[in-house]
């Protein structure tokens, strides 16, 4: 079978609205080169040498990979990609060079061999993501996430991703009830469940996240732990929870600020990531006037994670 690969040299700031955009359209894998990923290091206690040659990837910003299989539709589906990415500045996201290119790929030149991007990630005290192909031998106390990335969500360690993480195993305490919004992989409900909460609630507009994070979910056997919906944000979300998590968009942040607020018990923990560092008072302000107090600003590369309780 023929593929084609979809091919754009953005910032790290458009990584994740891209590659949304990549598997809304159907892609069935993305790889994401970034630079920064050869030698990343997560603070003073986490750090990861990829065995990877530094000619796969651009000496600035990065390049993200997506493949699509070679059909009738494929030159509609590559306009509406396209549309849809240099529609991203007006939310105020810089892309870069923004340089898109096409090429035709055979699916087992690809099909195998990006797999070499992931492999297993200590992210936290507590918690270490491994791709499903990857054997990794935890150590004790050393909890495992295991996830399959085919479905163009990567495997979890991503920076805002890598915050919210380090935030659950920080603030979790145990038999919690939380929601998570904007699932995607499953990742953060996964960990807040190996974390010990009662229940997670975890939702995502997209039925192609809702699949990956069933999957996950199901890998990872804490189906009885985490149900996965799909859902617009917080819309008609009853009940109130201990914890909010959501690594989105810090546009997106702000506008349900006051949900959030209103499905939190009182002292309640909201963790939120997705937010660009230009962004980060922006959002600060937004949490303080629906009625949060800041708890913790914490930073990756160009990203920032809040934390903040409802008082």
């Amino acid at each position: 079978m023929k593929w084609s690969e979809f091919s754009i040299h953005t910032t790290e700031e458009a990584v994740e609205p891209v590659c949304n955009i990549l598997h809304e359209a159907g892609a069935s894998g993305v790889v994401i080169e970034d630079p920064k990923d050869l030698v990343r290091e997560w603070g003073d206690k986490f750090g990861e040498i990829y065995q990877l040659s530094p000619d796969d990837y651009p000496e600035e910003g990065v390049i993200i990979k997506a493949y699509f299989p070679v059909n009738s539709f494929l030159a509609e589906t590559i306009d509406e990609i396209t549309e849809s990415i240099n529609g991203l500045p007006l939310y105020e996201i810089d892309l870069g060079h923004n340089k898109v290119q096409i090429a035709e790929v055979h699916e087992e030149d690809w099909a195998t061999a990006w797999k070499k991007y992931y492999k297993p990630v200590k992210v936290s005290n507590s918690i270490t993501i491994t791709p499903t192909w990857e054997e990794y031998e935890p150590t004790e106390n050393e909890m495992i996430i295991e996830l399959d990335p085919g479905m163009a969500f990567g495997t979890g360690t991503h920076p805002t991703t890598v915050l919210c993480i380090q935030a659950l195993d920080k603030y979790i305490k145990g038999g919690e009830e939380v929601v998570d919004v904007g699932t995607g992989s499953g990742v953060l409900s996964i960990a807040a469940a190996k974390l010990g909460v009662k229940n997670v609630l975890a939702l995502d507009l997209d039925y192609v996240a809702v699949e990956s994070a069933s999957l996950n979910v199901n890998l990872n056997r804490v189906q009885d732990v985490v149900t996965v919906k799909q859902n617009n944000l917080l819309e008609d979300v009853n009940g109130q929870y201990d914890m909010v998590v959501a690594n989105i968009l810090a546009e997106v942040i702000v506008r349900f600020v006051q949900d959030a607020a209103a499905v939190l018990k009182p002292d309640g923990v909201y963790i939120t990531s997705g937010i660009i560092k230009r962004k980060k008072q922006e959002v600060k302000d937004a949490l303080v006037k629906g009625g949060f107090t800041i708890e913790e600003v914490v930073e990756m590369d160009d990203w920032v994670a809040i934390i903040a309780r409802k008082t």
